[in-house]
Protein backbone atom coordinates (compact mmCIF):
# COMPACT_ATOMS: atom_id res chain seq x y z
CA UNK A 1 0.00 0.00 0.00
CA UNK A 2 1.33 3.58 -0.57
CA UNK A 3 -0.10 7.20 0.02
CA UNK A 4 -0.10 9.53 -2.81
CA UNK A 5 -0.58 13.12 -3.65
CA UNK A 6 -2.56 13.96 -6.37
CA UNK A 7 -4.15 17.69 -6.84
CA UNK A 8 -7.07 18.78 -8.78
CA UNK A 9 -5.95 22.28 -10.90
CA UNK A 10 -2.71 24.81 -10.45
CA UNK A 11 -5.42 26.67 -8.50
CA UNK A 12 -7.36 23.99 -7.14
CA UNK A 13 -10.50 24.43 -10.34
CA UNK A 14 -11.14 21.15 -10.28
CA UNK A 15 -11.93 20.34 -6.42
CA UNK A 16 -15.40 20.72 -6.50
CA UNK A 17 -15.69 18.15 -9.04
CA UNK A 18 -13.32 15.88 -7.54
CA UNK A 19 -15.27 15.64 -4.42
CA UNK A 20 -18.40 15.62 -5.89
CA UNK A 21 -17.63 13.02 -8.57
CA UNK A 22 -15.27 10.57 -6.24
CA UNK A 23 -12.66 10.84 -8.79
CA UNK A 24 -8.93 11.84 -8.71
CA UNK A 25 -8.59 14.74 -11.52
CA UNK A 26 -4.70 15.58 -12.50
CA UNK A 27 -5.70 17.10 -15.79
CA UNK A 28 -3.24 17.04 -19.37
CA UNK A 29 -6.73 16.95 -21.55
CA UNK A 30 -4.51 17.36 -24.45
CA UNK A 31 -3.89 14.00 -23.79
CA UNK A 32 -5.84 11.12 -25.51
CA UNK A 33 -7.16 8.47 -23.73
CA UNK A 34 -4.10 6.48 -22.11
CA UNK A 35 -5.66 2.86 -21.83
CA UNK A 36 -3.50 1.76 -24.76
CA UNK A 37 -0.21 3.01 -23.33
CA UNK A 38 1.88 -0.29 -21.91
CA UNK A 39 5.64 1.23 -21.50
CA UNK A 40 6.83 4.62 -19.76
CA UNK A 41 9.12 5.43 -23.32
CA UNK A 42 5.50 5.23 -24.96
CA UNK A 43 3.93 7.45 -22.71
CA UNK A 44 7.45 9.70 -23.08
CA UNK A 45 6.93 9.99 -26.77
CA UNK A 46 2.96 10.51 -26.56
CA UNK A 47 3.87 13.55 -24.16
CA UNK A 48 6.49 14.58 -26.63
CA UNK A 49 4.30 14.93 -29.64
CA UNK A 50 1.33 16.32 -27.99
CA UNK A 51 3.42 19.31 -26.38
CA UNK A 52 6.06 19.78 -28.73
CA UNK A 53 7.22 23.08 -27.69
CA UNK A 54 8.10 21.70 -23.87
CA UNK A 55 11.64 21.37 -22.93
CA UNK A 56 12.53 16.93 -22.95
CA UNK A 57 13.27 17.89 -19.38
CA UNK A 58 9.37 19.17 -18.70
CA UNK A 59 8.52 15.77 -20.85
CA UNK A 60 10.48 13.97 -18.64
CA UNK A 61 9.17 15.32 -15.44
CA UNK A 62 5.18 14.67 -16.47
CA UNK A 63 6.02 11.17 -17.41
CA UNK A 64 7.78 10.66 -13.68
CA UNK A 65 3.84 12.16 -12.39
CA UNK A 66 1.62 10.44 -14.94
CA UNK A 67 2.91 6.78 -15.67
CA UNK A 68 2.10 6.01 -11.38
CA UNK A 69 -1.23 7.60 -11.96
CA UNK A 70 -1.99 5.19 -15.02
CA UNK A 71 -0.10 2.25 -13.91
CA UNK A 72 1.13 1.64 -10.56
CA UNK A 73 -1.54 3.09 -7.87
CA UNK A 74 -3.22 0.07 -6.83
CA UNK A 75 -6.76 -0.37 -5.19
CA UNK A 76 -6.79 0.36 -1.35
CA UNK A 77 -4.34 2.83 -1.69
CA UNK A 78 -4.63 6.18 0.15
CA UNK A 79 -4.70 9.22 -1.70
CA UNK A 80 -4.28 13.71 -0.09
CA UNK A 81 -5.80 16.24 -1.52
CA UNK A 82 -4.70 19.45 0.09
CA UNK A 83 -7.31 22.00 -1.70
CA UNK A 84 -6.80 25.36 -2.25
CA UNK A 85 -10.00 26.81 -1.70
CA UNK A 86 -9.64 26.10 2.04
CA UNK A 87 -7.08 25.09 4.49
CA UNK A 88 -8.45 21.28 4.56
CA UNK A 89 -6.75 17.53 3.15
CA UNK A 90 -8.73 15.21 2.16
CA UNK A 91 -7.88 11.83 2.45
CA UNK A 92 -9.54 9.09 0.69
CA UNK A 93 -8.67 5.68 -0.80
CA UNK A 94 -8.19 4.22 -4.72
CA UNK A 95 -10.80 2.13 -5.56
CA UNK A 96 -10.32 1.80 -9.55
CA UNK A 97 -8.40 1.81 -12.37
CA UNK A 98 -7.31 4.60 -14.60
CA UNK A 99 -10.67 5.81 -17.18
CA UNK A 100 -10.49 8.20 -19.96
CA UNK A 101 -14.05 9.93 -19.68
CA UNK A 102 -14.40 11.87 -22.48
CA UNK A 103 -18.01 13.34 -21.26
CA UNK A 104 -16.67 14.88 -18.34
CA UNK A 105 -15.43 18.79 -18.57
CA UNK A 106 -12.36 19.78 -19.66
CA UNK A 107 -9.34 19.28 -17.15
CA UNK A 108 -11.37 16.34 -15.90
CA UNK A 109 -11.28 13.34 -18.21
CA UNK A 110 -8.08 11.46 -17.41
CA UNK A 111 -9.44 9.98 -14.28
CA UNK A 112 -9.14 7.35 -11.56
CA UNK A 113 -11.93 6.47 -8.45
CA UNK A 114 -11.84 7.61 -4.98
CA UNK A 115 -13.78 6.98 -1.93
CA UNK A 116 -12.92 10.28 0.22
CA UNK A 117 -12.37 8.88 3.38
CA UNK A 118 -12.27 12.08 6.19
CA UNK A 119 -11.94 15.33 5.51
CA UNK A 120 -8.87 16.89 7.51
CA UNK A 121 -7.71 20.50 8.95
CA UNK A 122 -3.96 21.01 8.08
CA UNK A 123 -3.05 21.57 11.52
CA UNK A 124 -4.27 17.39 12.16
CA UNK A 125 -0.89 16.68 10.27
CA UNK A 126 2.38 16.82 11.16
CA UNK A 127 5.07 19.51 9.70
CA UNK A 128 7.02 16.43 7.97
CA UNK A 129 4.15 15.35 6.01
CA UNK A 130 2.68 18.96 5.28
CA UNK A 131 6.24 19.83 3.67
CA UNK A 132 5.72 16.76 1.97
CA UNK A 133 2.35 17.51 0.61
CA UNK A 134 3.59 21.02 -0.61
CA UNK A 135 5.56 19.37 -3.41
CA UNK A 136 5.37 21.33 -6.75
CA UNK A 137 3.73 18.38 -8.40
CA UNK A 138 0.25 17.13 -9.68
CA UNK A 139 1.33 13.58 -8.62
CA UNK A 140 3.48 12.24 -6.53
CA UNK A 141 4.39 9.15 -3.47
CA UNK A 142 4.33 10.50 -0.29
CA UNK A 143 6.57 8.42 1.68
CA UNK A 144 9.02 10.11 3.91
CA UNK A 145 8.93 9.47 7.60
CA UNK A 146 6.97 6.67 7.34
CA UNK A 147 3.61 8.91 6.21
CA UNK A 148 1.76 6.35 5.08
CA UNK A 149 1.26 4.14 7.56
CA UNK A 150 0.88 7.88 10.35
CA UNK A 151 -1.78 8.97 8.07
CA UNK A 152 -3.60 5.91 8.39
CA UNK A 153 -3.20 6.30 12.29
CA UNK A 154 -4.47 9.28 11.48
CA UNK A 155 -7.43 7.98 10.14
CA UNK A 156 -8.08 5.38 12.80
CA UNK A 157 -7.56 8.71 15.16
CA UNK A 158 -4.98 6.54 16.82
CA UNK A 159 -1.92 8.02 18.75
CA UNK A 160 0.66 8.55 16.53
CA UNK A 161 3.85 8.98 19.31
CA UNK A 162 4.79 6.09 18.83
CA UNK A 163 4.95 5.97 15.62
CA UNK A 164 8.91 6.66 14.17
CA UNK A 165 8.94 10.45 12.79
CA UNK A 166 10.86 13.22 12.72
CA UNK A 167 9.84 16.73 12.96
CA UNK A 168 12.04 17.99 9.50
CA UNK A 169 12.25 17.18 6.09
CA UNK A 170 14.73 14.70 5.46
CA UNK A 171 16.78 17.38 2.61
CA UNK A 172 19.05 14.38 1.20
CA UNK A 173 15.83 12.35 -0.81
CA UNK A 174 16.37 15.42 -4.03
CA UNK A 175 12.51 15.89 -3.92
CA UNK A 176 10.75 18.51 -6.21
CA UNK A 177 10.66 21.67 -4.67
CA UNK A 178 7.93 22.59 -2.83
CA UNK A 179 5.51 25.58 -1.98
CA UNK A 180 7.56 27.36 0.47
CA UNK A 181 4.75 30.14 0.84
CA UNK A 182 2.78 27.42 2.26
CA UNK A 183 5.09 26.05 4.17
CA UNK A 184 5.78 29.01 5.55
CA UNK A 185 1.99 29.89 6.35
CA UNK A 186 1.92 26.25 7.87
CA UNK A 187 4.67 26.93 10.01
CA UNK A 188 3.04 30.34 11.12
CA UNK A 189 0.06 28.09 11.98
CA UNK A 190 1.63 26.16 13.99
CA UNK A 191 3.22 28.86 15.95
CA UNK A 192 -0.46 30.53 16.68
CA UNK A 193 -1.83 27.20 17.48
CA UNK A 194 0.54 26.86 19.93
CA UNK A 195 0.79 30.51 21.08
CA UNK A 196 -3.27 32.12 20.91
CA UNK A 197 -5.14 29.50 22.37
CA UNK A 198 -8.30 30.38 23.40
CA UNK A 199 -9.46 33.90 24.22
CA UNK A 200 -6.01 34.59 23.02
CA UNK A 201 -6.94 33.66 19.18
CA UNK A 202 -9.86 36.08 19.61
CA UNK A 203 -7.45 38.90 20.57
CA UNK A 204 -5.22 38.04 17.64
CA UNK A 205 -8.61 38.34 15.20
CA UNK A 206 -9.53 41.57 16.73
CA UNK A 207 -6.61 43.09 16.58
CA UNK A 208 -6.17 42.47 12.87
CA UNK A 209 -10.08 44.35 12.84
CA UNK A 210 -8.66 47.45 14.16
CA UNK A 211 -5.80 47.06 11.67
CA UNK A 212 -8.41 47.13 8.83
CA UNK A 213 -9.80 50.09 10.35
CA UNK A 214 -12.25 48.99 12.82
CA UNK A 215 -13.03 49.49 16.35
CA UNK A 216 -13.43 46.59 18.14
CA UNK A 217 -14.50 45.26 21.71
CA UNK A 218 -14.01 42.16 22.81
CA UNK A 219 -16.39 39.88 24.73
CA UNK A 220 -14.22 38.56 28.49
CA UNK A 221 -12.89 35.31 28.85
CA UNK A 222 -15.77 32.82 28.96
CA UNK A 223 -19.54 32.55 28.03
CA UNK A 224 -19.91 34.75 25.16
CA UNK A 225 -23.70 34.83 24.46
CA UNK A 226 -22.77 33.52 20.99
CA UNK A 227 -20.02 36.52 20.39
CA UNK A 228 -16.12 37.06 20.48
CA UNK A 229 -16.02 40.19 19.21
CA UNK A 230 -18.18 43.55 18.06
CA UNK A 231 -16.39 45.64 15.41
CA UNK A 232 -17.58 48.56 13.79
CA UNK A 233 -15.89 51.54 11.14
CA UNK A 234 -15.26 54.93 12.72
CA UNK A 235 -13.83 56.71 15.92
CA UNK A 236 -16.34 55.39 18.24
CA UNK A 237 -17.33 52.12 16.00
CA UNK A 238 -20.94 53.79 15.37
CA UNK A 239 -20.18 54.09 11.50
CA UNK A 240 -20.85 51.02 8.79
CA UNK A 241 -20.40 48.33 8.23
CA UNK A 242 -21.15 47.42 11.57
CA UNK A 243 -19.49 43.24 12.66
CA UNK A 244 -20.53 40.31 14.93
CA UNK A 245 -17.69 37.68 14.94
CA UNK A 246 -17.60 34.39 16.53
CA UNK A 247 -14.00 32.76 16.45
CA UNK A 248 -13.70 28.84 17.08
CA UNK A 249 -10.19 27.73 18.33
CA UNK A 250 -10.28 23.85 18.33
CA UNK A 251 -8.94 22.09 15.42
CA UNK A 252 -12.24 19.92 14.23
CA UNK A 253 -13.58 22.12 11.34
CA UNK A 254 -17.49 23.30 12.12
CA UNK A 255 -20.59 22.35 10.44
CA UNK A 256 -23.69 24.31 9.26
CA UNK A 257 -24.38 24.91 12.39
CA UNK A 258 -22.97 28.00 13.54
CA UNK A 259 -24.10 29.62 10.60
CA UNK A 260 -27.57 29.19 11.99
CA UNK A 261 -26.21 30.25 15.41
CA UNK A 262 -24.66 33.52 13.97
CA UNK A 263 -27.89 34.61 11.52
CA UNK A 264 -29.13 35.20 15.51
CA UNK A 265 -26.68 37.05 16.88
CA UNK A 266 -26.61 39.36 14.24
CA UNK A 267 -30.08 40.38 14.34
CA UNK A 268 -29.73 40.84 18.02
CA UNK A 269 -26.97 42.80 17.85
CA UNK A 270 -28.38 45.08 14.77
CA UNK A 271 -25.11 43.59 13.18
CA UNK A 272 -24.63 44.47 9.00
CA UNK A 273 -22.73 41.70 8.81
CA UNK A 274 -20.93 38.48 10.05
CA UNK A 275 -17.48 36.90 10.25
CA UNK A 276 -16.66 33.37 11.69
CA UNK A 277 -13.10 32.36 12.31
CA UNK A 278 -13.16 29.16 12.50
CA UNK A 279 -9.28 27.81 13.33
CA UNK A 280 -9.94 23.77 12.40
CA UNK A 281 -11.77 24.69 9.31
CA UNK A 282 -15.55 23.65 7.78
CA UNK A 283 -17.06 20.92 6.61
CA UNK A 284 -18.24 21.16 3.06
CA UNK A 285 -21.55 21.61 3.58
CA UNK A 286 -20.25 25.03 4.95
CA UNK A 287 -18.92 26.88 2.42
CA UNK A 288 -22.19 25.93 -0.02
CA UNK A 289 -24.58 27.59 2.82
CA UNK A 290 -22.58 30.61 3.17
CA UNK A 291 -22.77 31.35 -0.77
CA UNK A 292 -26.27 32.21 -0.13
CA UNK A 293 -25.16 34.44 2.73
CA UNK A 294 -22.52 36.68 0.40
CA UNK A 295 -23.68 39.76 1.63
CA UNK A 296 -23.85 38.70 4.73
CA UNK A 297 -21.27 36.62 6.04
CA UNK A 298 -17.48 35.82 5.51
CA UNK A 299 -15.87 32.66 6.16
CA UNK A 300 -12.11 32.98 7.75
CA UNK A 301 -9.93 29.34 8.49
CA UNK A 302 -6.27 29.36 9.49
CA UNK A 303 -5.00 29.78 6.10
CA UNK A 304 -7.78 33.14 5.71
CA UNK A 305 -6.60 34.79 8.82
CA UNK A 306 -2.86 34.34 8.58
CA UNK A 307 -3.33 35.99 4.97
CA UNK A 308 -5.10 38.93 6.94
CA UNK A 309 -2.05 38.74 9.33
CA UNK A 310 0.96 38.98 7.32
CA UNK A 311 -1.61 41.88 5.08
CA UNK A 312 -1.70 43.94 8.23
CA UNK A 313 1.42 43.25 10.08
CA UNK A 314 2.94 46.10 10.19
CA UNK A 315 0.01 47.81 11.39
CA UNK A 316 -0.59 45.21 13.99
CA UNK A 317 0.96 47.07 17.94
CA UNK A 318 4.14 46.50 18.75
CA UNK A 319 3.11 44.20 21.82
CA UNK A 320 1.75 41.84 19.34
CA UNK A 321 4.57 42.17 16.88
CA UNK A 322 6.71 40.77 19.62
CA UNK A 323 4.30 37.50 20.76
CA UNK A 324 4.03 36.72 16.98
CA UNK A 325 7.46 37.33 15.20
CA UNK A 326 7.21 37.38 11.75
CA UNK A 327 9.88 38.61 8.88
CA UNK A 328 9.36 39.70 5.38
CA UNK A 329 11.43 37.61 3.14
CA UNK A 330 11.55 37.43 -0.91
CA UNK A 331 12.41 33.67 -2.74
CA UNK A 332 12.37 32.54 -6.51
CA UNK A 333 9.16 30.57 -6.92
CA UNK A 334 9.95 27.93 -8.85
CA UNK A 335 7.39 26.71 -11.91
CA UNK A 336 4.74 24.54 -10.42
CA UNK A 337 5.30 21.08 -12.35
CA UNK A 338 1.58 20.53 -13.84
Amino acid sequence: MALWLVRAGKHGEREDLALTKNLLLPGWDELPDLSHINTRQELLELLGKTYPEEKPKTIRNWTSQIWPFLKEMQEGDLVALPLKSRSIIFIGKINGPYKYLPDLPEGARHTRSVKWLRELPRSAFDKDILYSLGAFMTVCRIQRNNAEERVRALLAEKPISAITQTDFPDQTEGETPVDLEQYARDQIRDYIARKFKGHDLARLVGAVLEAQGYKVQISPEGADGGVDIIAGYGPMGFDHPRLVVQVKSGDAPVDVKIIRELQGVMKNFGADHGLIVAWGGYRSSVPREASRLFFELRLWDADDLIKAILATYERLPDALQTELPLKRIWTLVPEEEE
